[in-house]
């Protein structure tokens, strides 16, 4: 089997940076080449900085993935679903290339975007860039445990990375991107118990309410479909300053489907209209879809003068 690209299953860490880039440049060789020349970045800082726990992913935006590789696509790469009910909207902001950094050092991590966005500077126009942290015992800013039904251990693999049934494909995996705005003002207005209600955990020890205190409404009910829990890895962290505040979701999963499914039920809900309460408190303000290849496509393509 190919091998992922090492963020694509990496453990959590504690800093991270997202930088999301359009292409300017027609020169598709030039920007294969140095799609590669950035996993050569990860593996220097990887060595280097062996202690700082270093990960790194670049994936290609669906719009974008025909002009990079012609002739040659995913089996289920589509662009975001822009999907939209009443006062509840994902909407979609298409990028071409997505470059998701981690380690345990935020210098690294700094150091690490420098150098990808000299890079690819003269190519490309950075259109978004945003520092994640962990917070306290991996918690969103609500206060709640994030990505609590991700996969562990080799389960991993399965869940996240494209296996032989599409063989061109095999190691990579598929990217789907959101960046939610908090109204923690307003959340901080409800008590622990009608939180709680409104996630479907205990806020202490992150214990899944009981199915008969569990709310359809709540966001765990929403996301914990058996098609959907556990067939997706998340790499959600915090974002923010004092005036705003939010959440970076990075989904990555071996096929499209579970994210869009999941994404459909907390808009639009259940046939009671029980959509996700979590989406009265949070806002999506950007949403895009990718393919992280595996390290040898990046490399065997990059030839490709």
């Amino acid at each position: 089997m190919s091998q992922p690209q090492k963020g694509v299953c990496a453990e959590p860490s504690l800093h991270a940076i997202y930088l999301l880039f359009n292409v300017i440049d027609e020169d598709s060789a030039s920007i294969r080449e140095k799609l590669a020349q950035i996993l050569n970045i990860f593996e220097y800082y990887d060595e280097e900085h062996y202690e700082a726990m270093v990960s790194g992913m670049v994936a290609i935006g669906s719009n974008y993935w025909l002009e990079l590789y012609p002739g040659l696509i995913p089996v289920e790469l589509a662009p975001f679903p822009d999907l939209r009910c009443e006062d509840r909207h994902a909407p979609a902001e298409p990028s071409d290339i997505f470059v998701q950094i981690r380690a345990d050092r935020a210098d690294i991590c700094h150091l690490m975007g420098m150098e990808v966005c000299d890079l690819l500077r003269e190519q490309t126009e950075l259109v978004e860039q945003v520092k994640g942290f962990r917070c306290l015992e991996g918690r969103d800013l609500t206060g709640f445990v994030t990505d609590a039904d991700n996969p562990k251990g080799m389960k991993k693999l399965n869940v996240a990375i494209v296996g032989d049934d599409d063989p061109d494909f095999a190691g990579g995996s598929y990217v789907h991107v959101q960046r939610y705005r908090h109204d923690l003002l307003k959340w901080k207005q409800l008590d622990l118990a009608r939180q709680e209600m409104i996630i479907g955990r205990s806020k202490g020890d992150n214990r899944r309410l009981s199915d008969s205190q569990i709310a359809a409404f709540s966001h765990a009910a929403r996301t914990g479909h058996p098609s959907v829990a556990g067939n997706m890895l998340f790499h959600s962290m915090p974002y923010g300053d004092m005036q705003t505040q939010g959440l970076m979701l990075v989904c990555c999963c071996s096929s499209a489907k579970p994210f869009v499914s999941c994404l459909t039920s907390m808009i639009f809900g259940d046939q009671d209209g029980n959509y996700d309460k979590w989406l009265d408190y949070t806002n999506a303000e950007s949403g895009a879809a990718f393919f992280a290849p595996s390290v040898q496509f990046l490399k065997r393509h990059a030839s490709d003068l």
